[in-house]
C-alpha cells in the first residue's frame, strides 16, 4: 500500500472522531465560554504604577516587555507575548521598575488577552495622564494561532445607531 493509500486509511479510521468532538456537536447547547471566562482578572488589584515629572514636552516613549505571561481563565494554560506601551507624556513619566513588577502581576492571573491590553491601558492612563498612548498585545501562538492586540488612548467614540 502506498503513502496515498496509507492516508486515505488513516483518514477512514480518524473521520469518525474529528466529526463529533465536542466543539462540532450540534446537540451540545452548553456555552464554551461564559460571563465569568469574559470578565476573569478584570477584577484583580495591581500595585500602582509610580511616575515622575516629565521634563520635556512632544517626544514618544516606547517600553518592551518581550517576556510578559498570563493564563487563559477557560483551560489554566501559560500565554506568552510581547506587549509594547507607546505613550507620550504630558506630566507625567512611568518608572520603570515599578511597570516591571506591575507588567508581572499578570503571571498567574487568569485573563483574556484582549482584557489583558485593555486594562494595561486603563491603568497606564490612569496612573500617568499621557497626551496619547497605545498597548500592543502581541501573543505567541497556542493551538495554532497567534493573536495581536491593540488599543489606544484616547478611545475612539463609538458611532450611534
Amino acid at each position: 500500500m502506498g503513502v496515498e493509500g496509507t492516508s486515505a486509511a488513516l483518514w477512514s479510521l480518524c473521520a469518525p472522531l474529528f466529526m463529533f468532538t465536542r466543539y462540532n456537536n450540534p446537540m451540545d447547547k452548553q456555552p464554551r465560554y461564559t460571563s465569568e471566562h469574559a470578565e476573569a482578572g478584570l477584577d484583580a488589584k495591581f500595585p500602582e504604577i509610580e511616575t515622575w515629572p516629565n521634563q520635556f514636552p512632544g517626544y514618544e516613549i516606547v517600553i518592551d516587555n518581550p517576556e510578559f505571561t498570563s493564563v487563559c481563565p477557560k483551560t489554566g494554560l501559560p500565554d506568552f507575548g510581547v506587549i509594547t506601551l507607546r505613550y507620550m507624556p504630558d506630566k507625567l513619566c512611568l518608572e520603570l521598575k515599578s511597570l516591571k513588577e506591575y507588567l508581572y502581576c499578570y503571571r498567574n492571573l487568569g485573563i483574556f488577552q484582549e482584557n489583558i491590553v485593555n486594562r494595561v491601558l486603563e491603568d497606564v492612563v490612569r496612573w500617568s495622564k499621557p497626551a496619547w498612548a497605545e498597548v500592543k498585545g502581541d501573543f505567541r501562538p497556542r493551538g495554532g494561532i497567534s493573536t495581536v492586540v491593540i488599543a489606544r488612548w484616547p478611545r475612539p467614540k463609538r458611532s450611534q445607531k
